[in-house]
């Protein structure tokens, strides 16, 4: 499933991760480099697979444990209002 994000939500590299800032809230998400890779993946194009399969292969974790973490970000993201439903 391909996630999208809604247009009054941008994005910002940092040294750290990513911020995303919702221009409609003023609303800004400070994001550590695992949920960075996942939110790059998604703004790319790619799907939820796909952002599994790269925080398993960038970072030292377990599928299962990388299927939870990506999951449990998109709900956060998706009930702040970043991500499209």
């Amino acid at each position: 499933m391909t996630m999208t994000f809604h247009e009054h939500v941008t994005m910002t590299e940092t040294d750290y991760g990513v911020v995303l800032l919702d221009l409609r809230s003023g609303q800004y998400f400070q994001l550590n480099p695992t949920a960075a890779t996942v939110v790059r993946i998604l703004r790319d194009g790619g799907d939820v697979a796909g952002a599994v399969d790269a925080v398993v292969g960038a970072f030292d974790v377990d599928r299962q444990r990388a299927e939870q973490d990506v999951t449990a970000l998109l709900s956060d993201l998706r009930d702040s209002g970043v991500l499209a439903p």
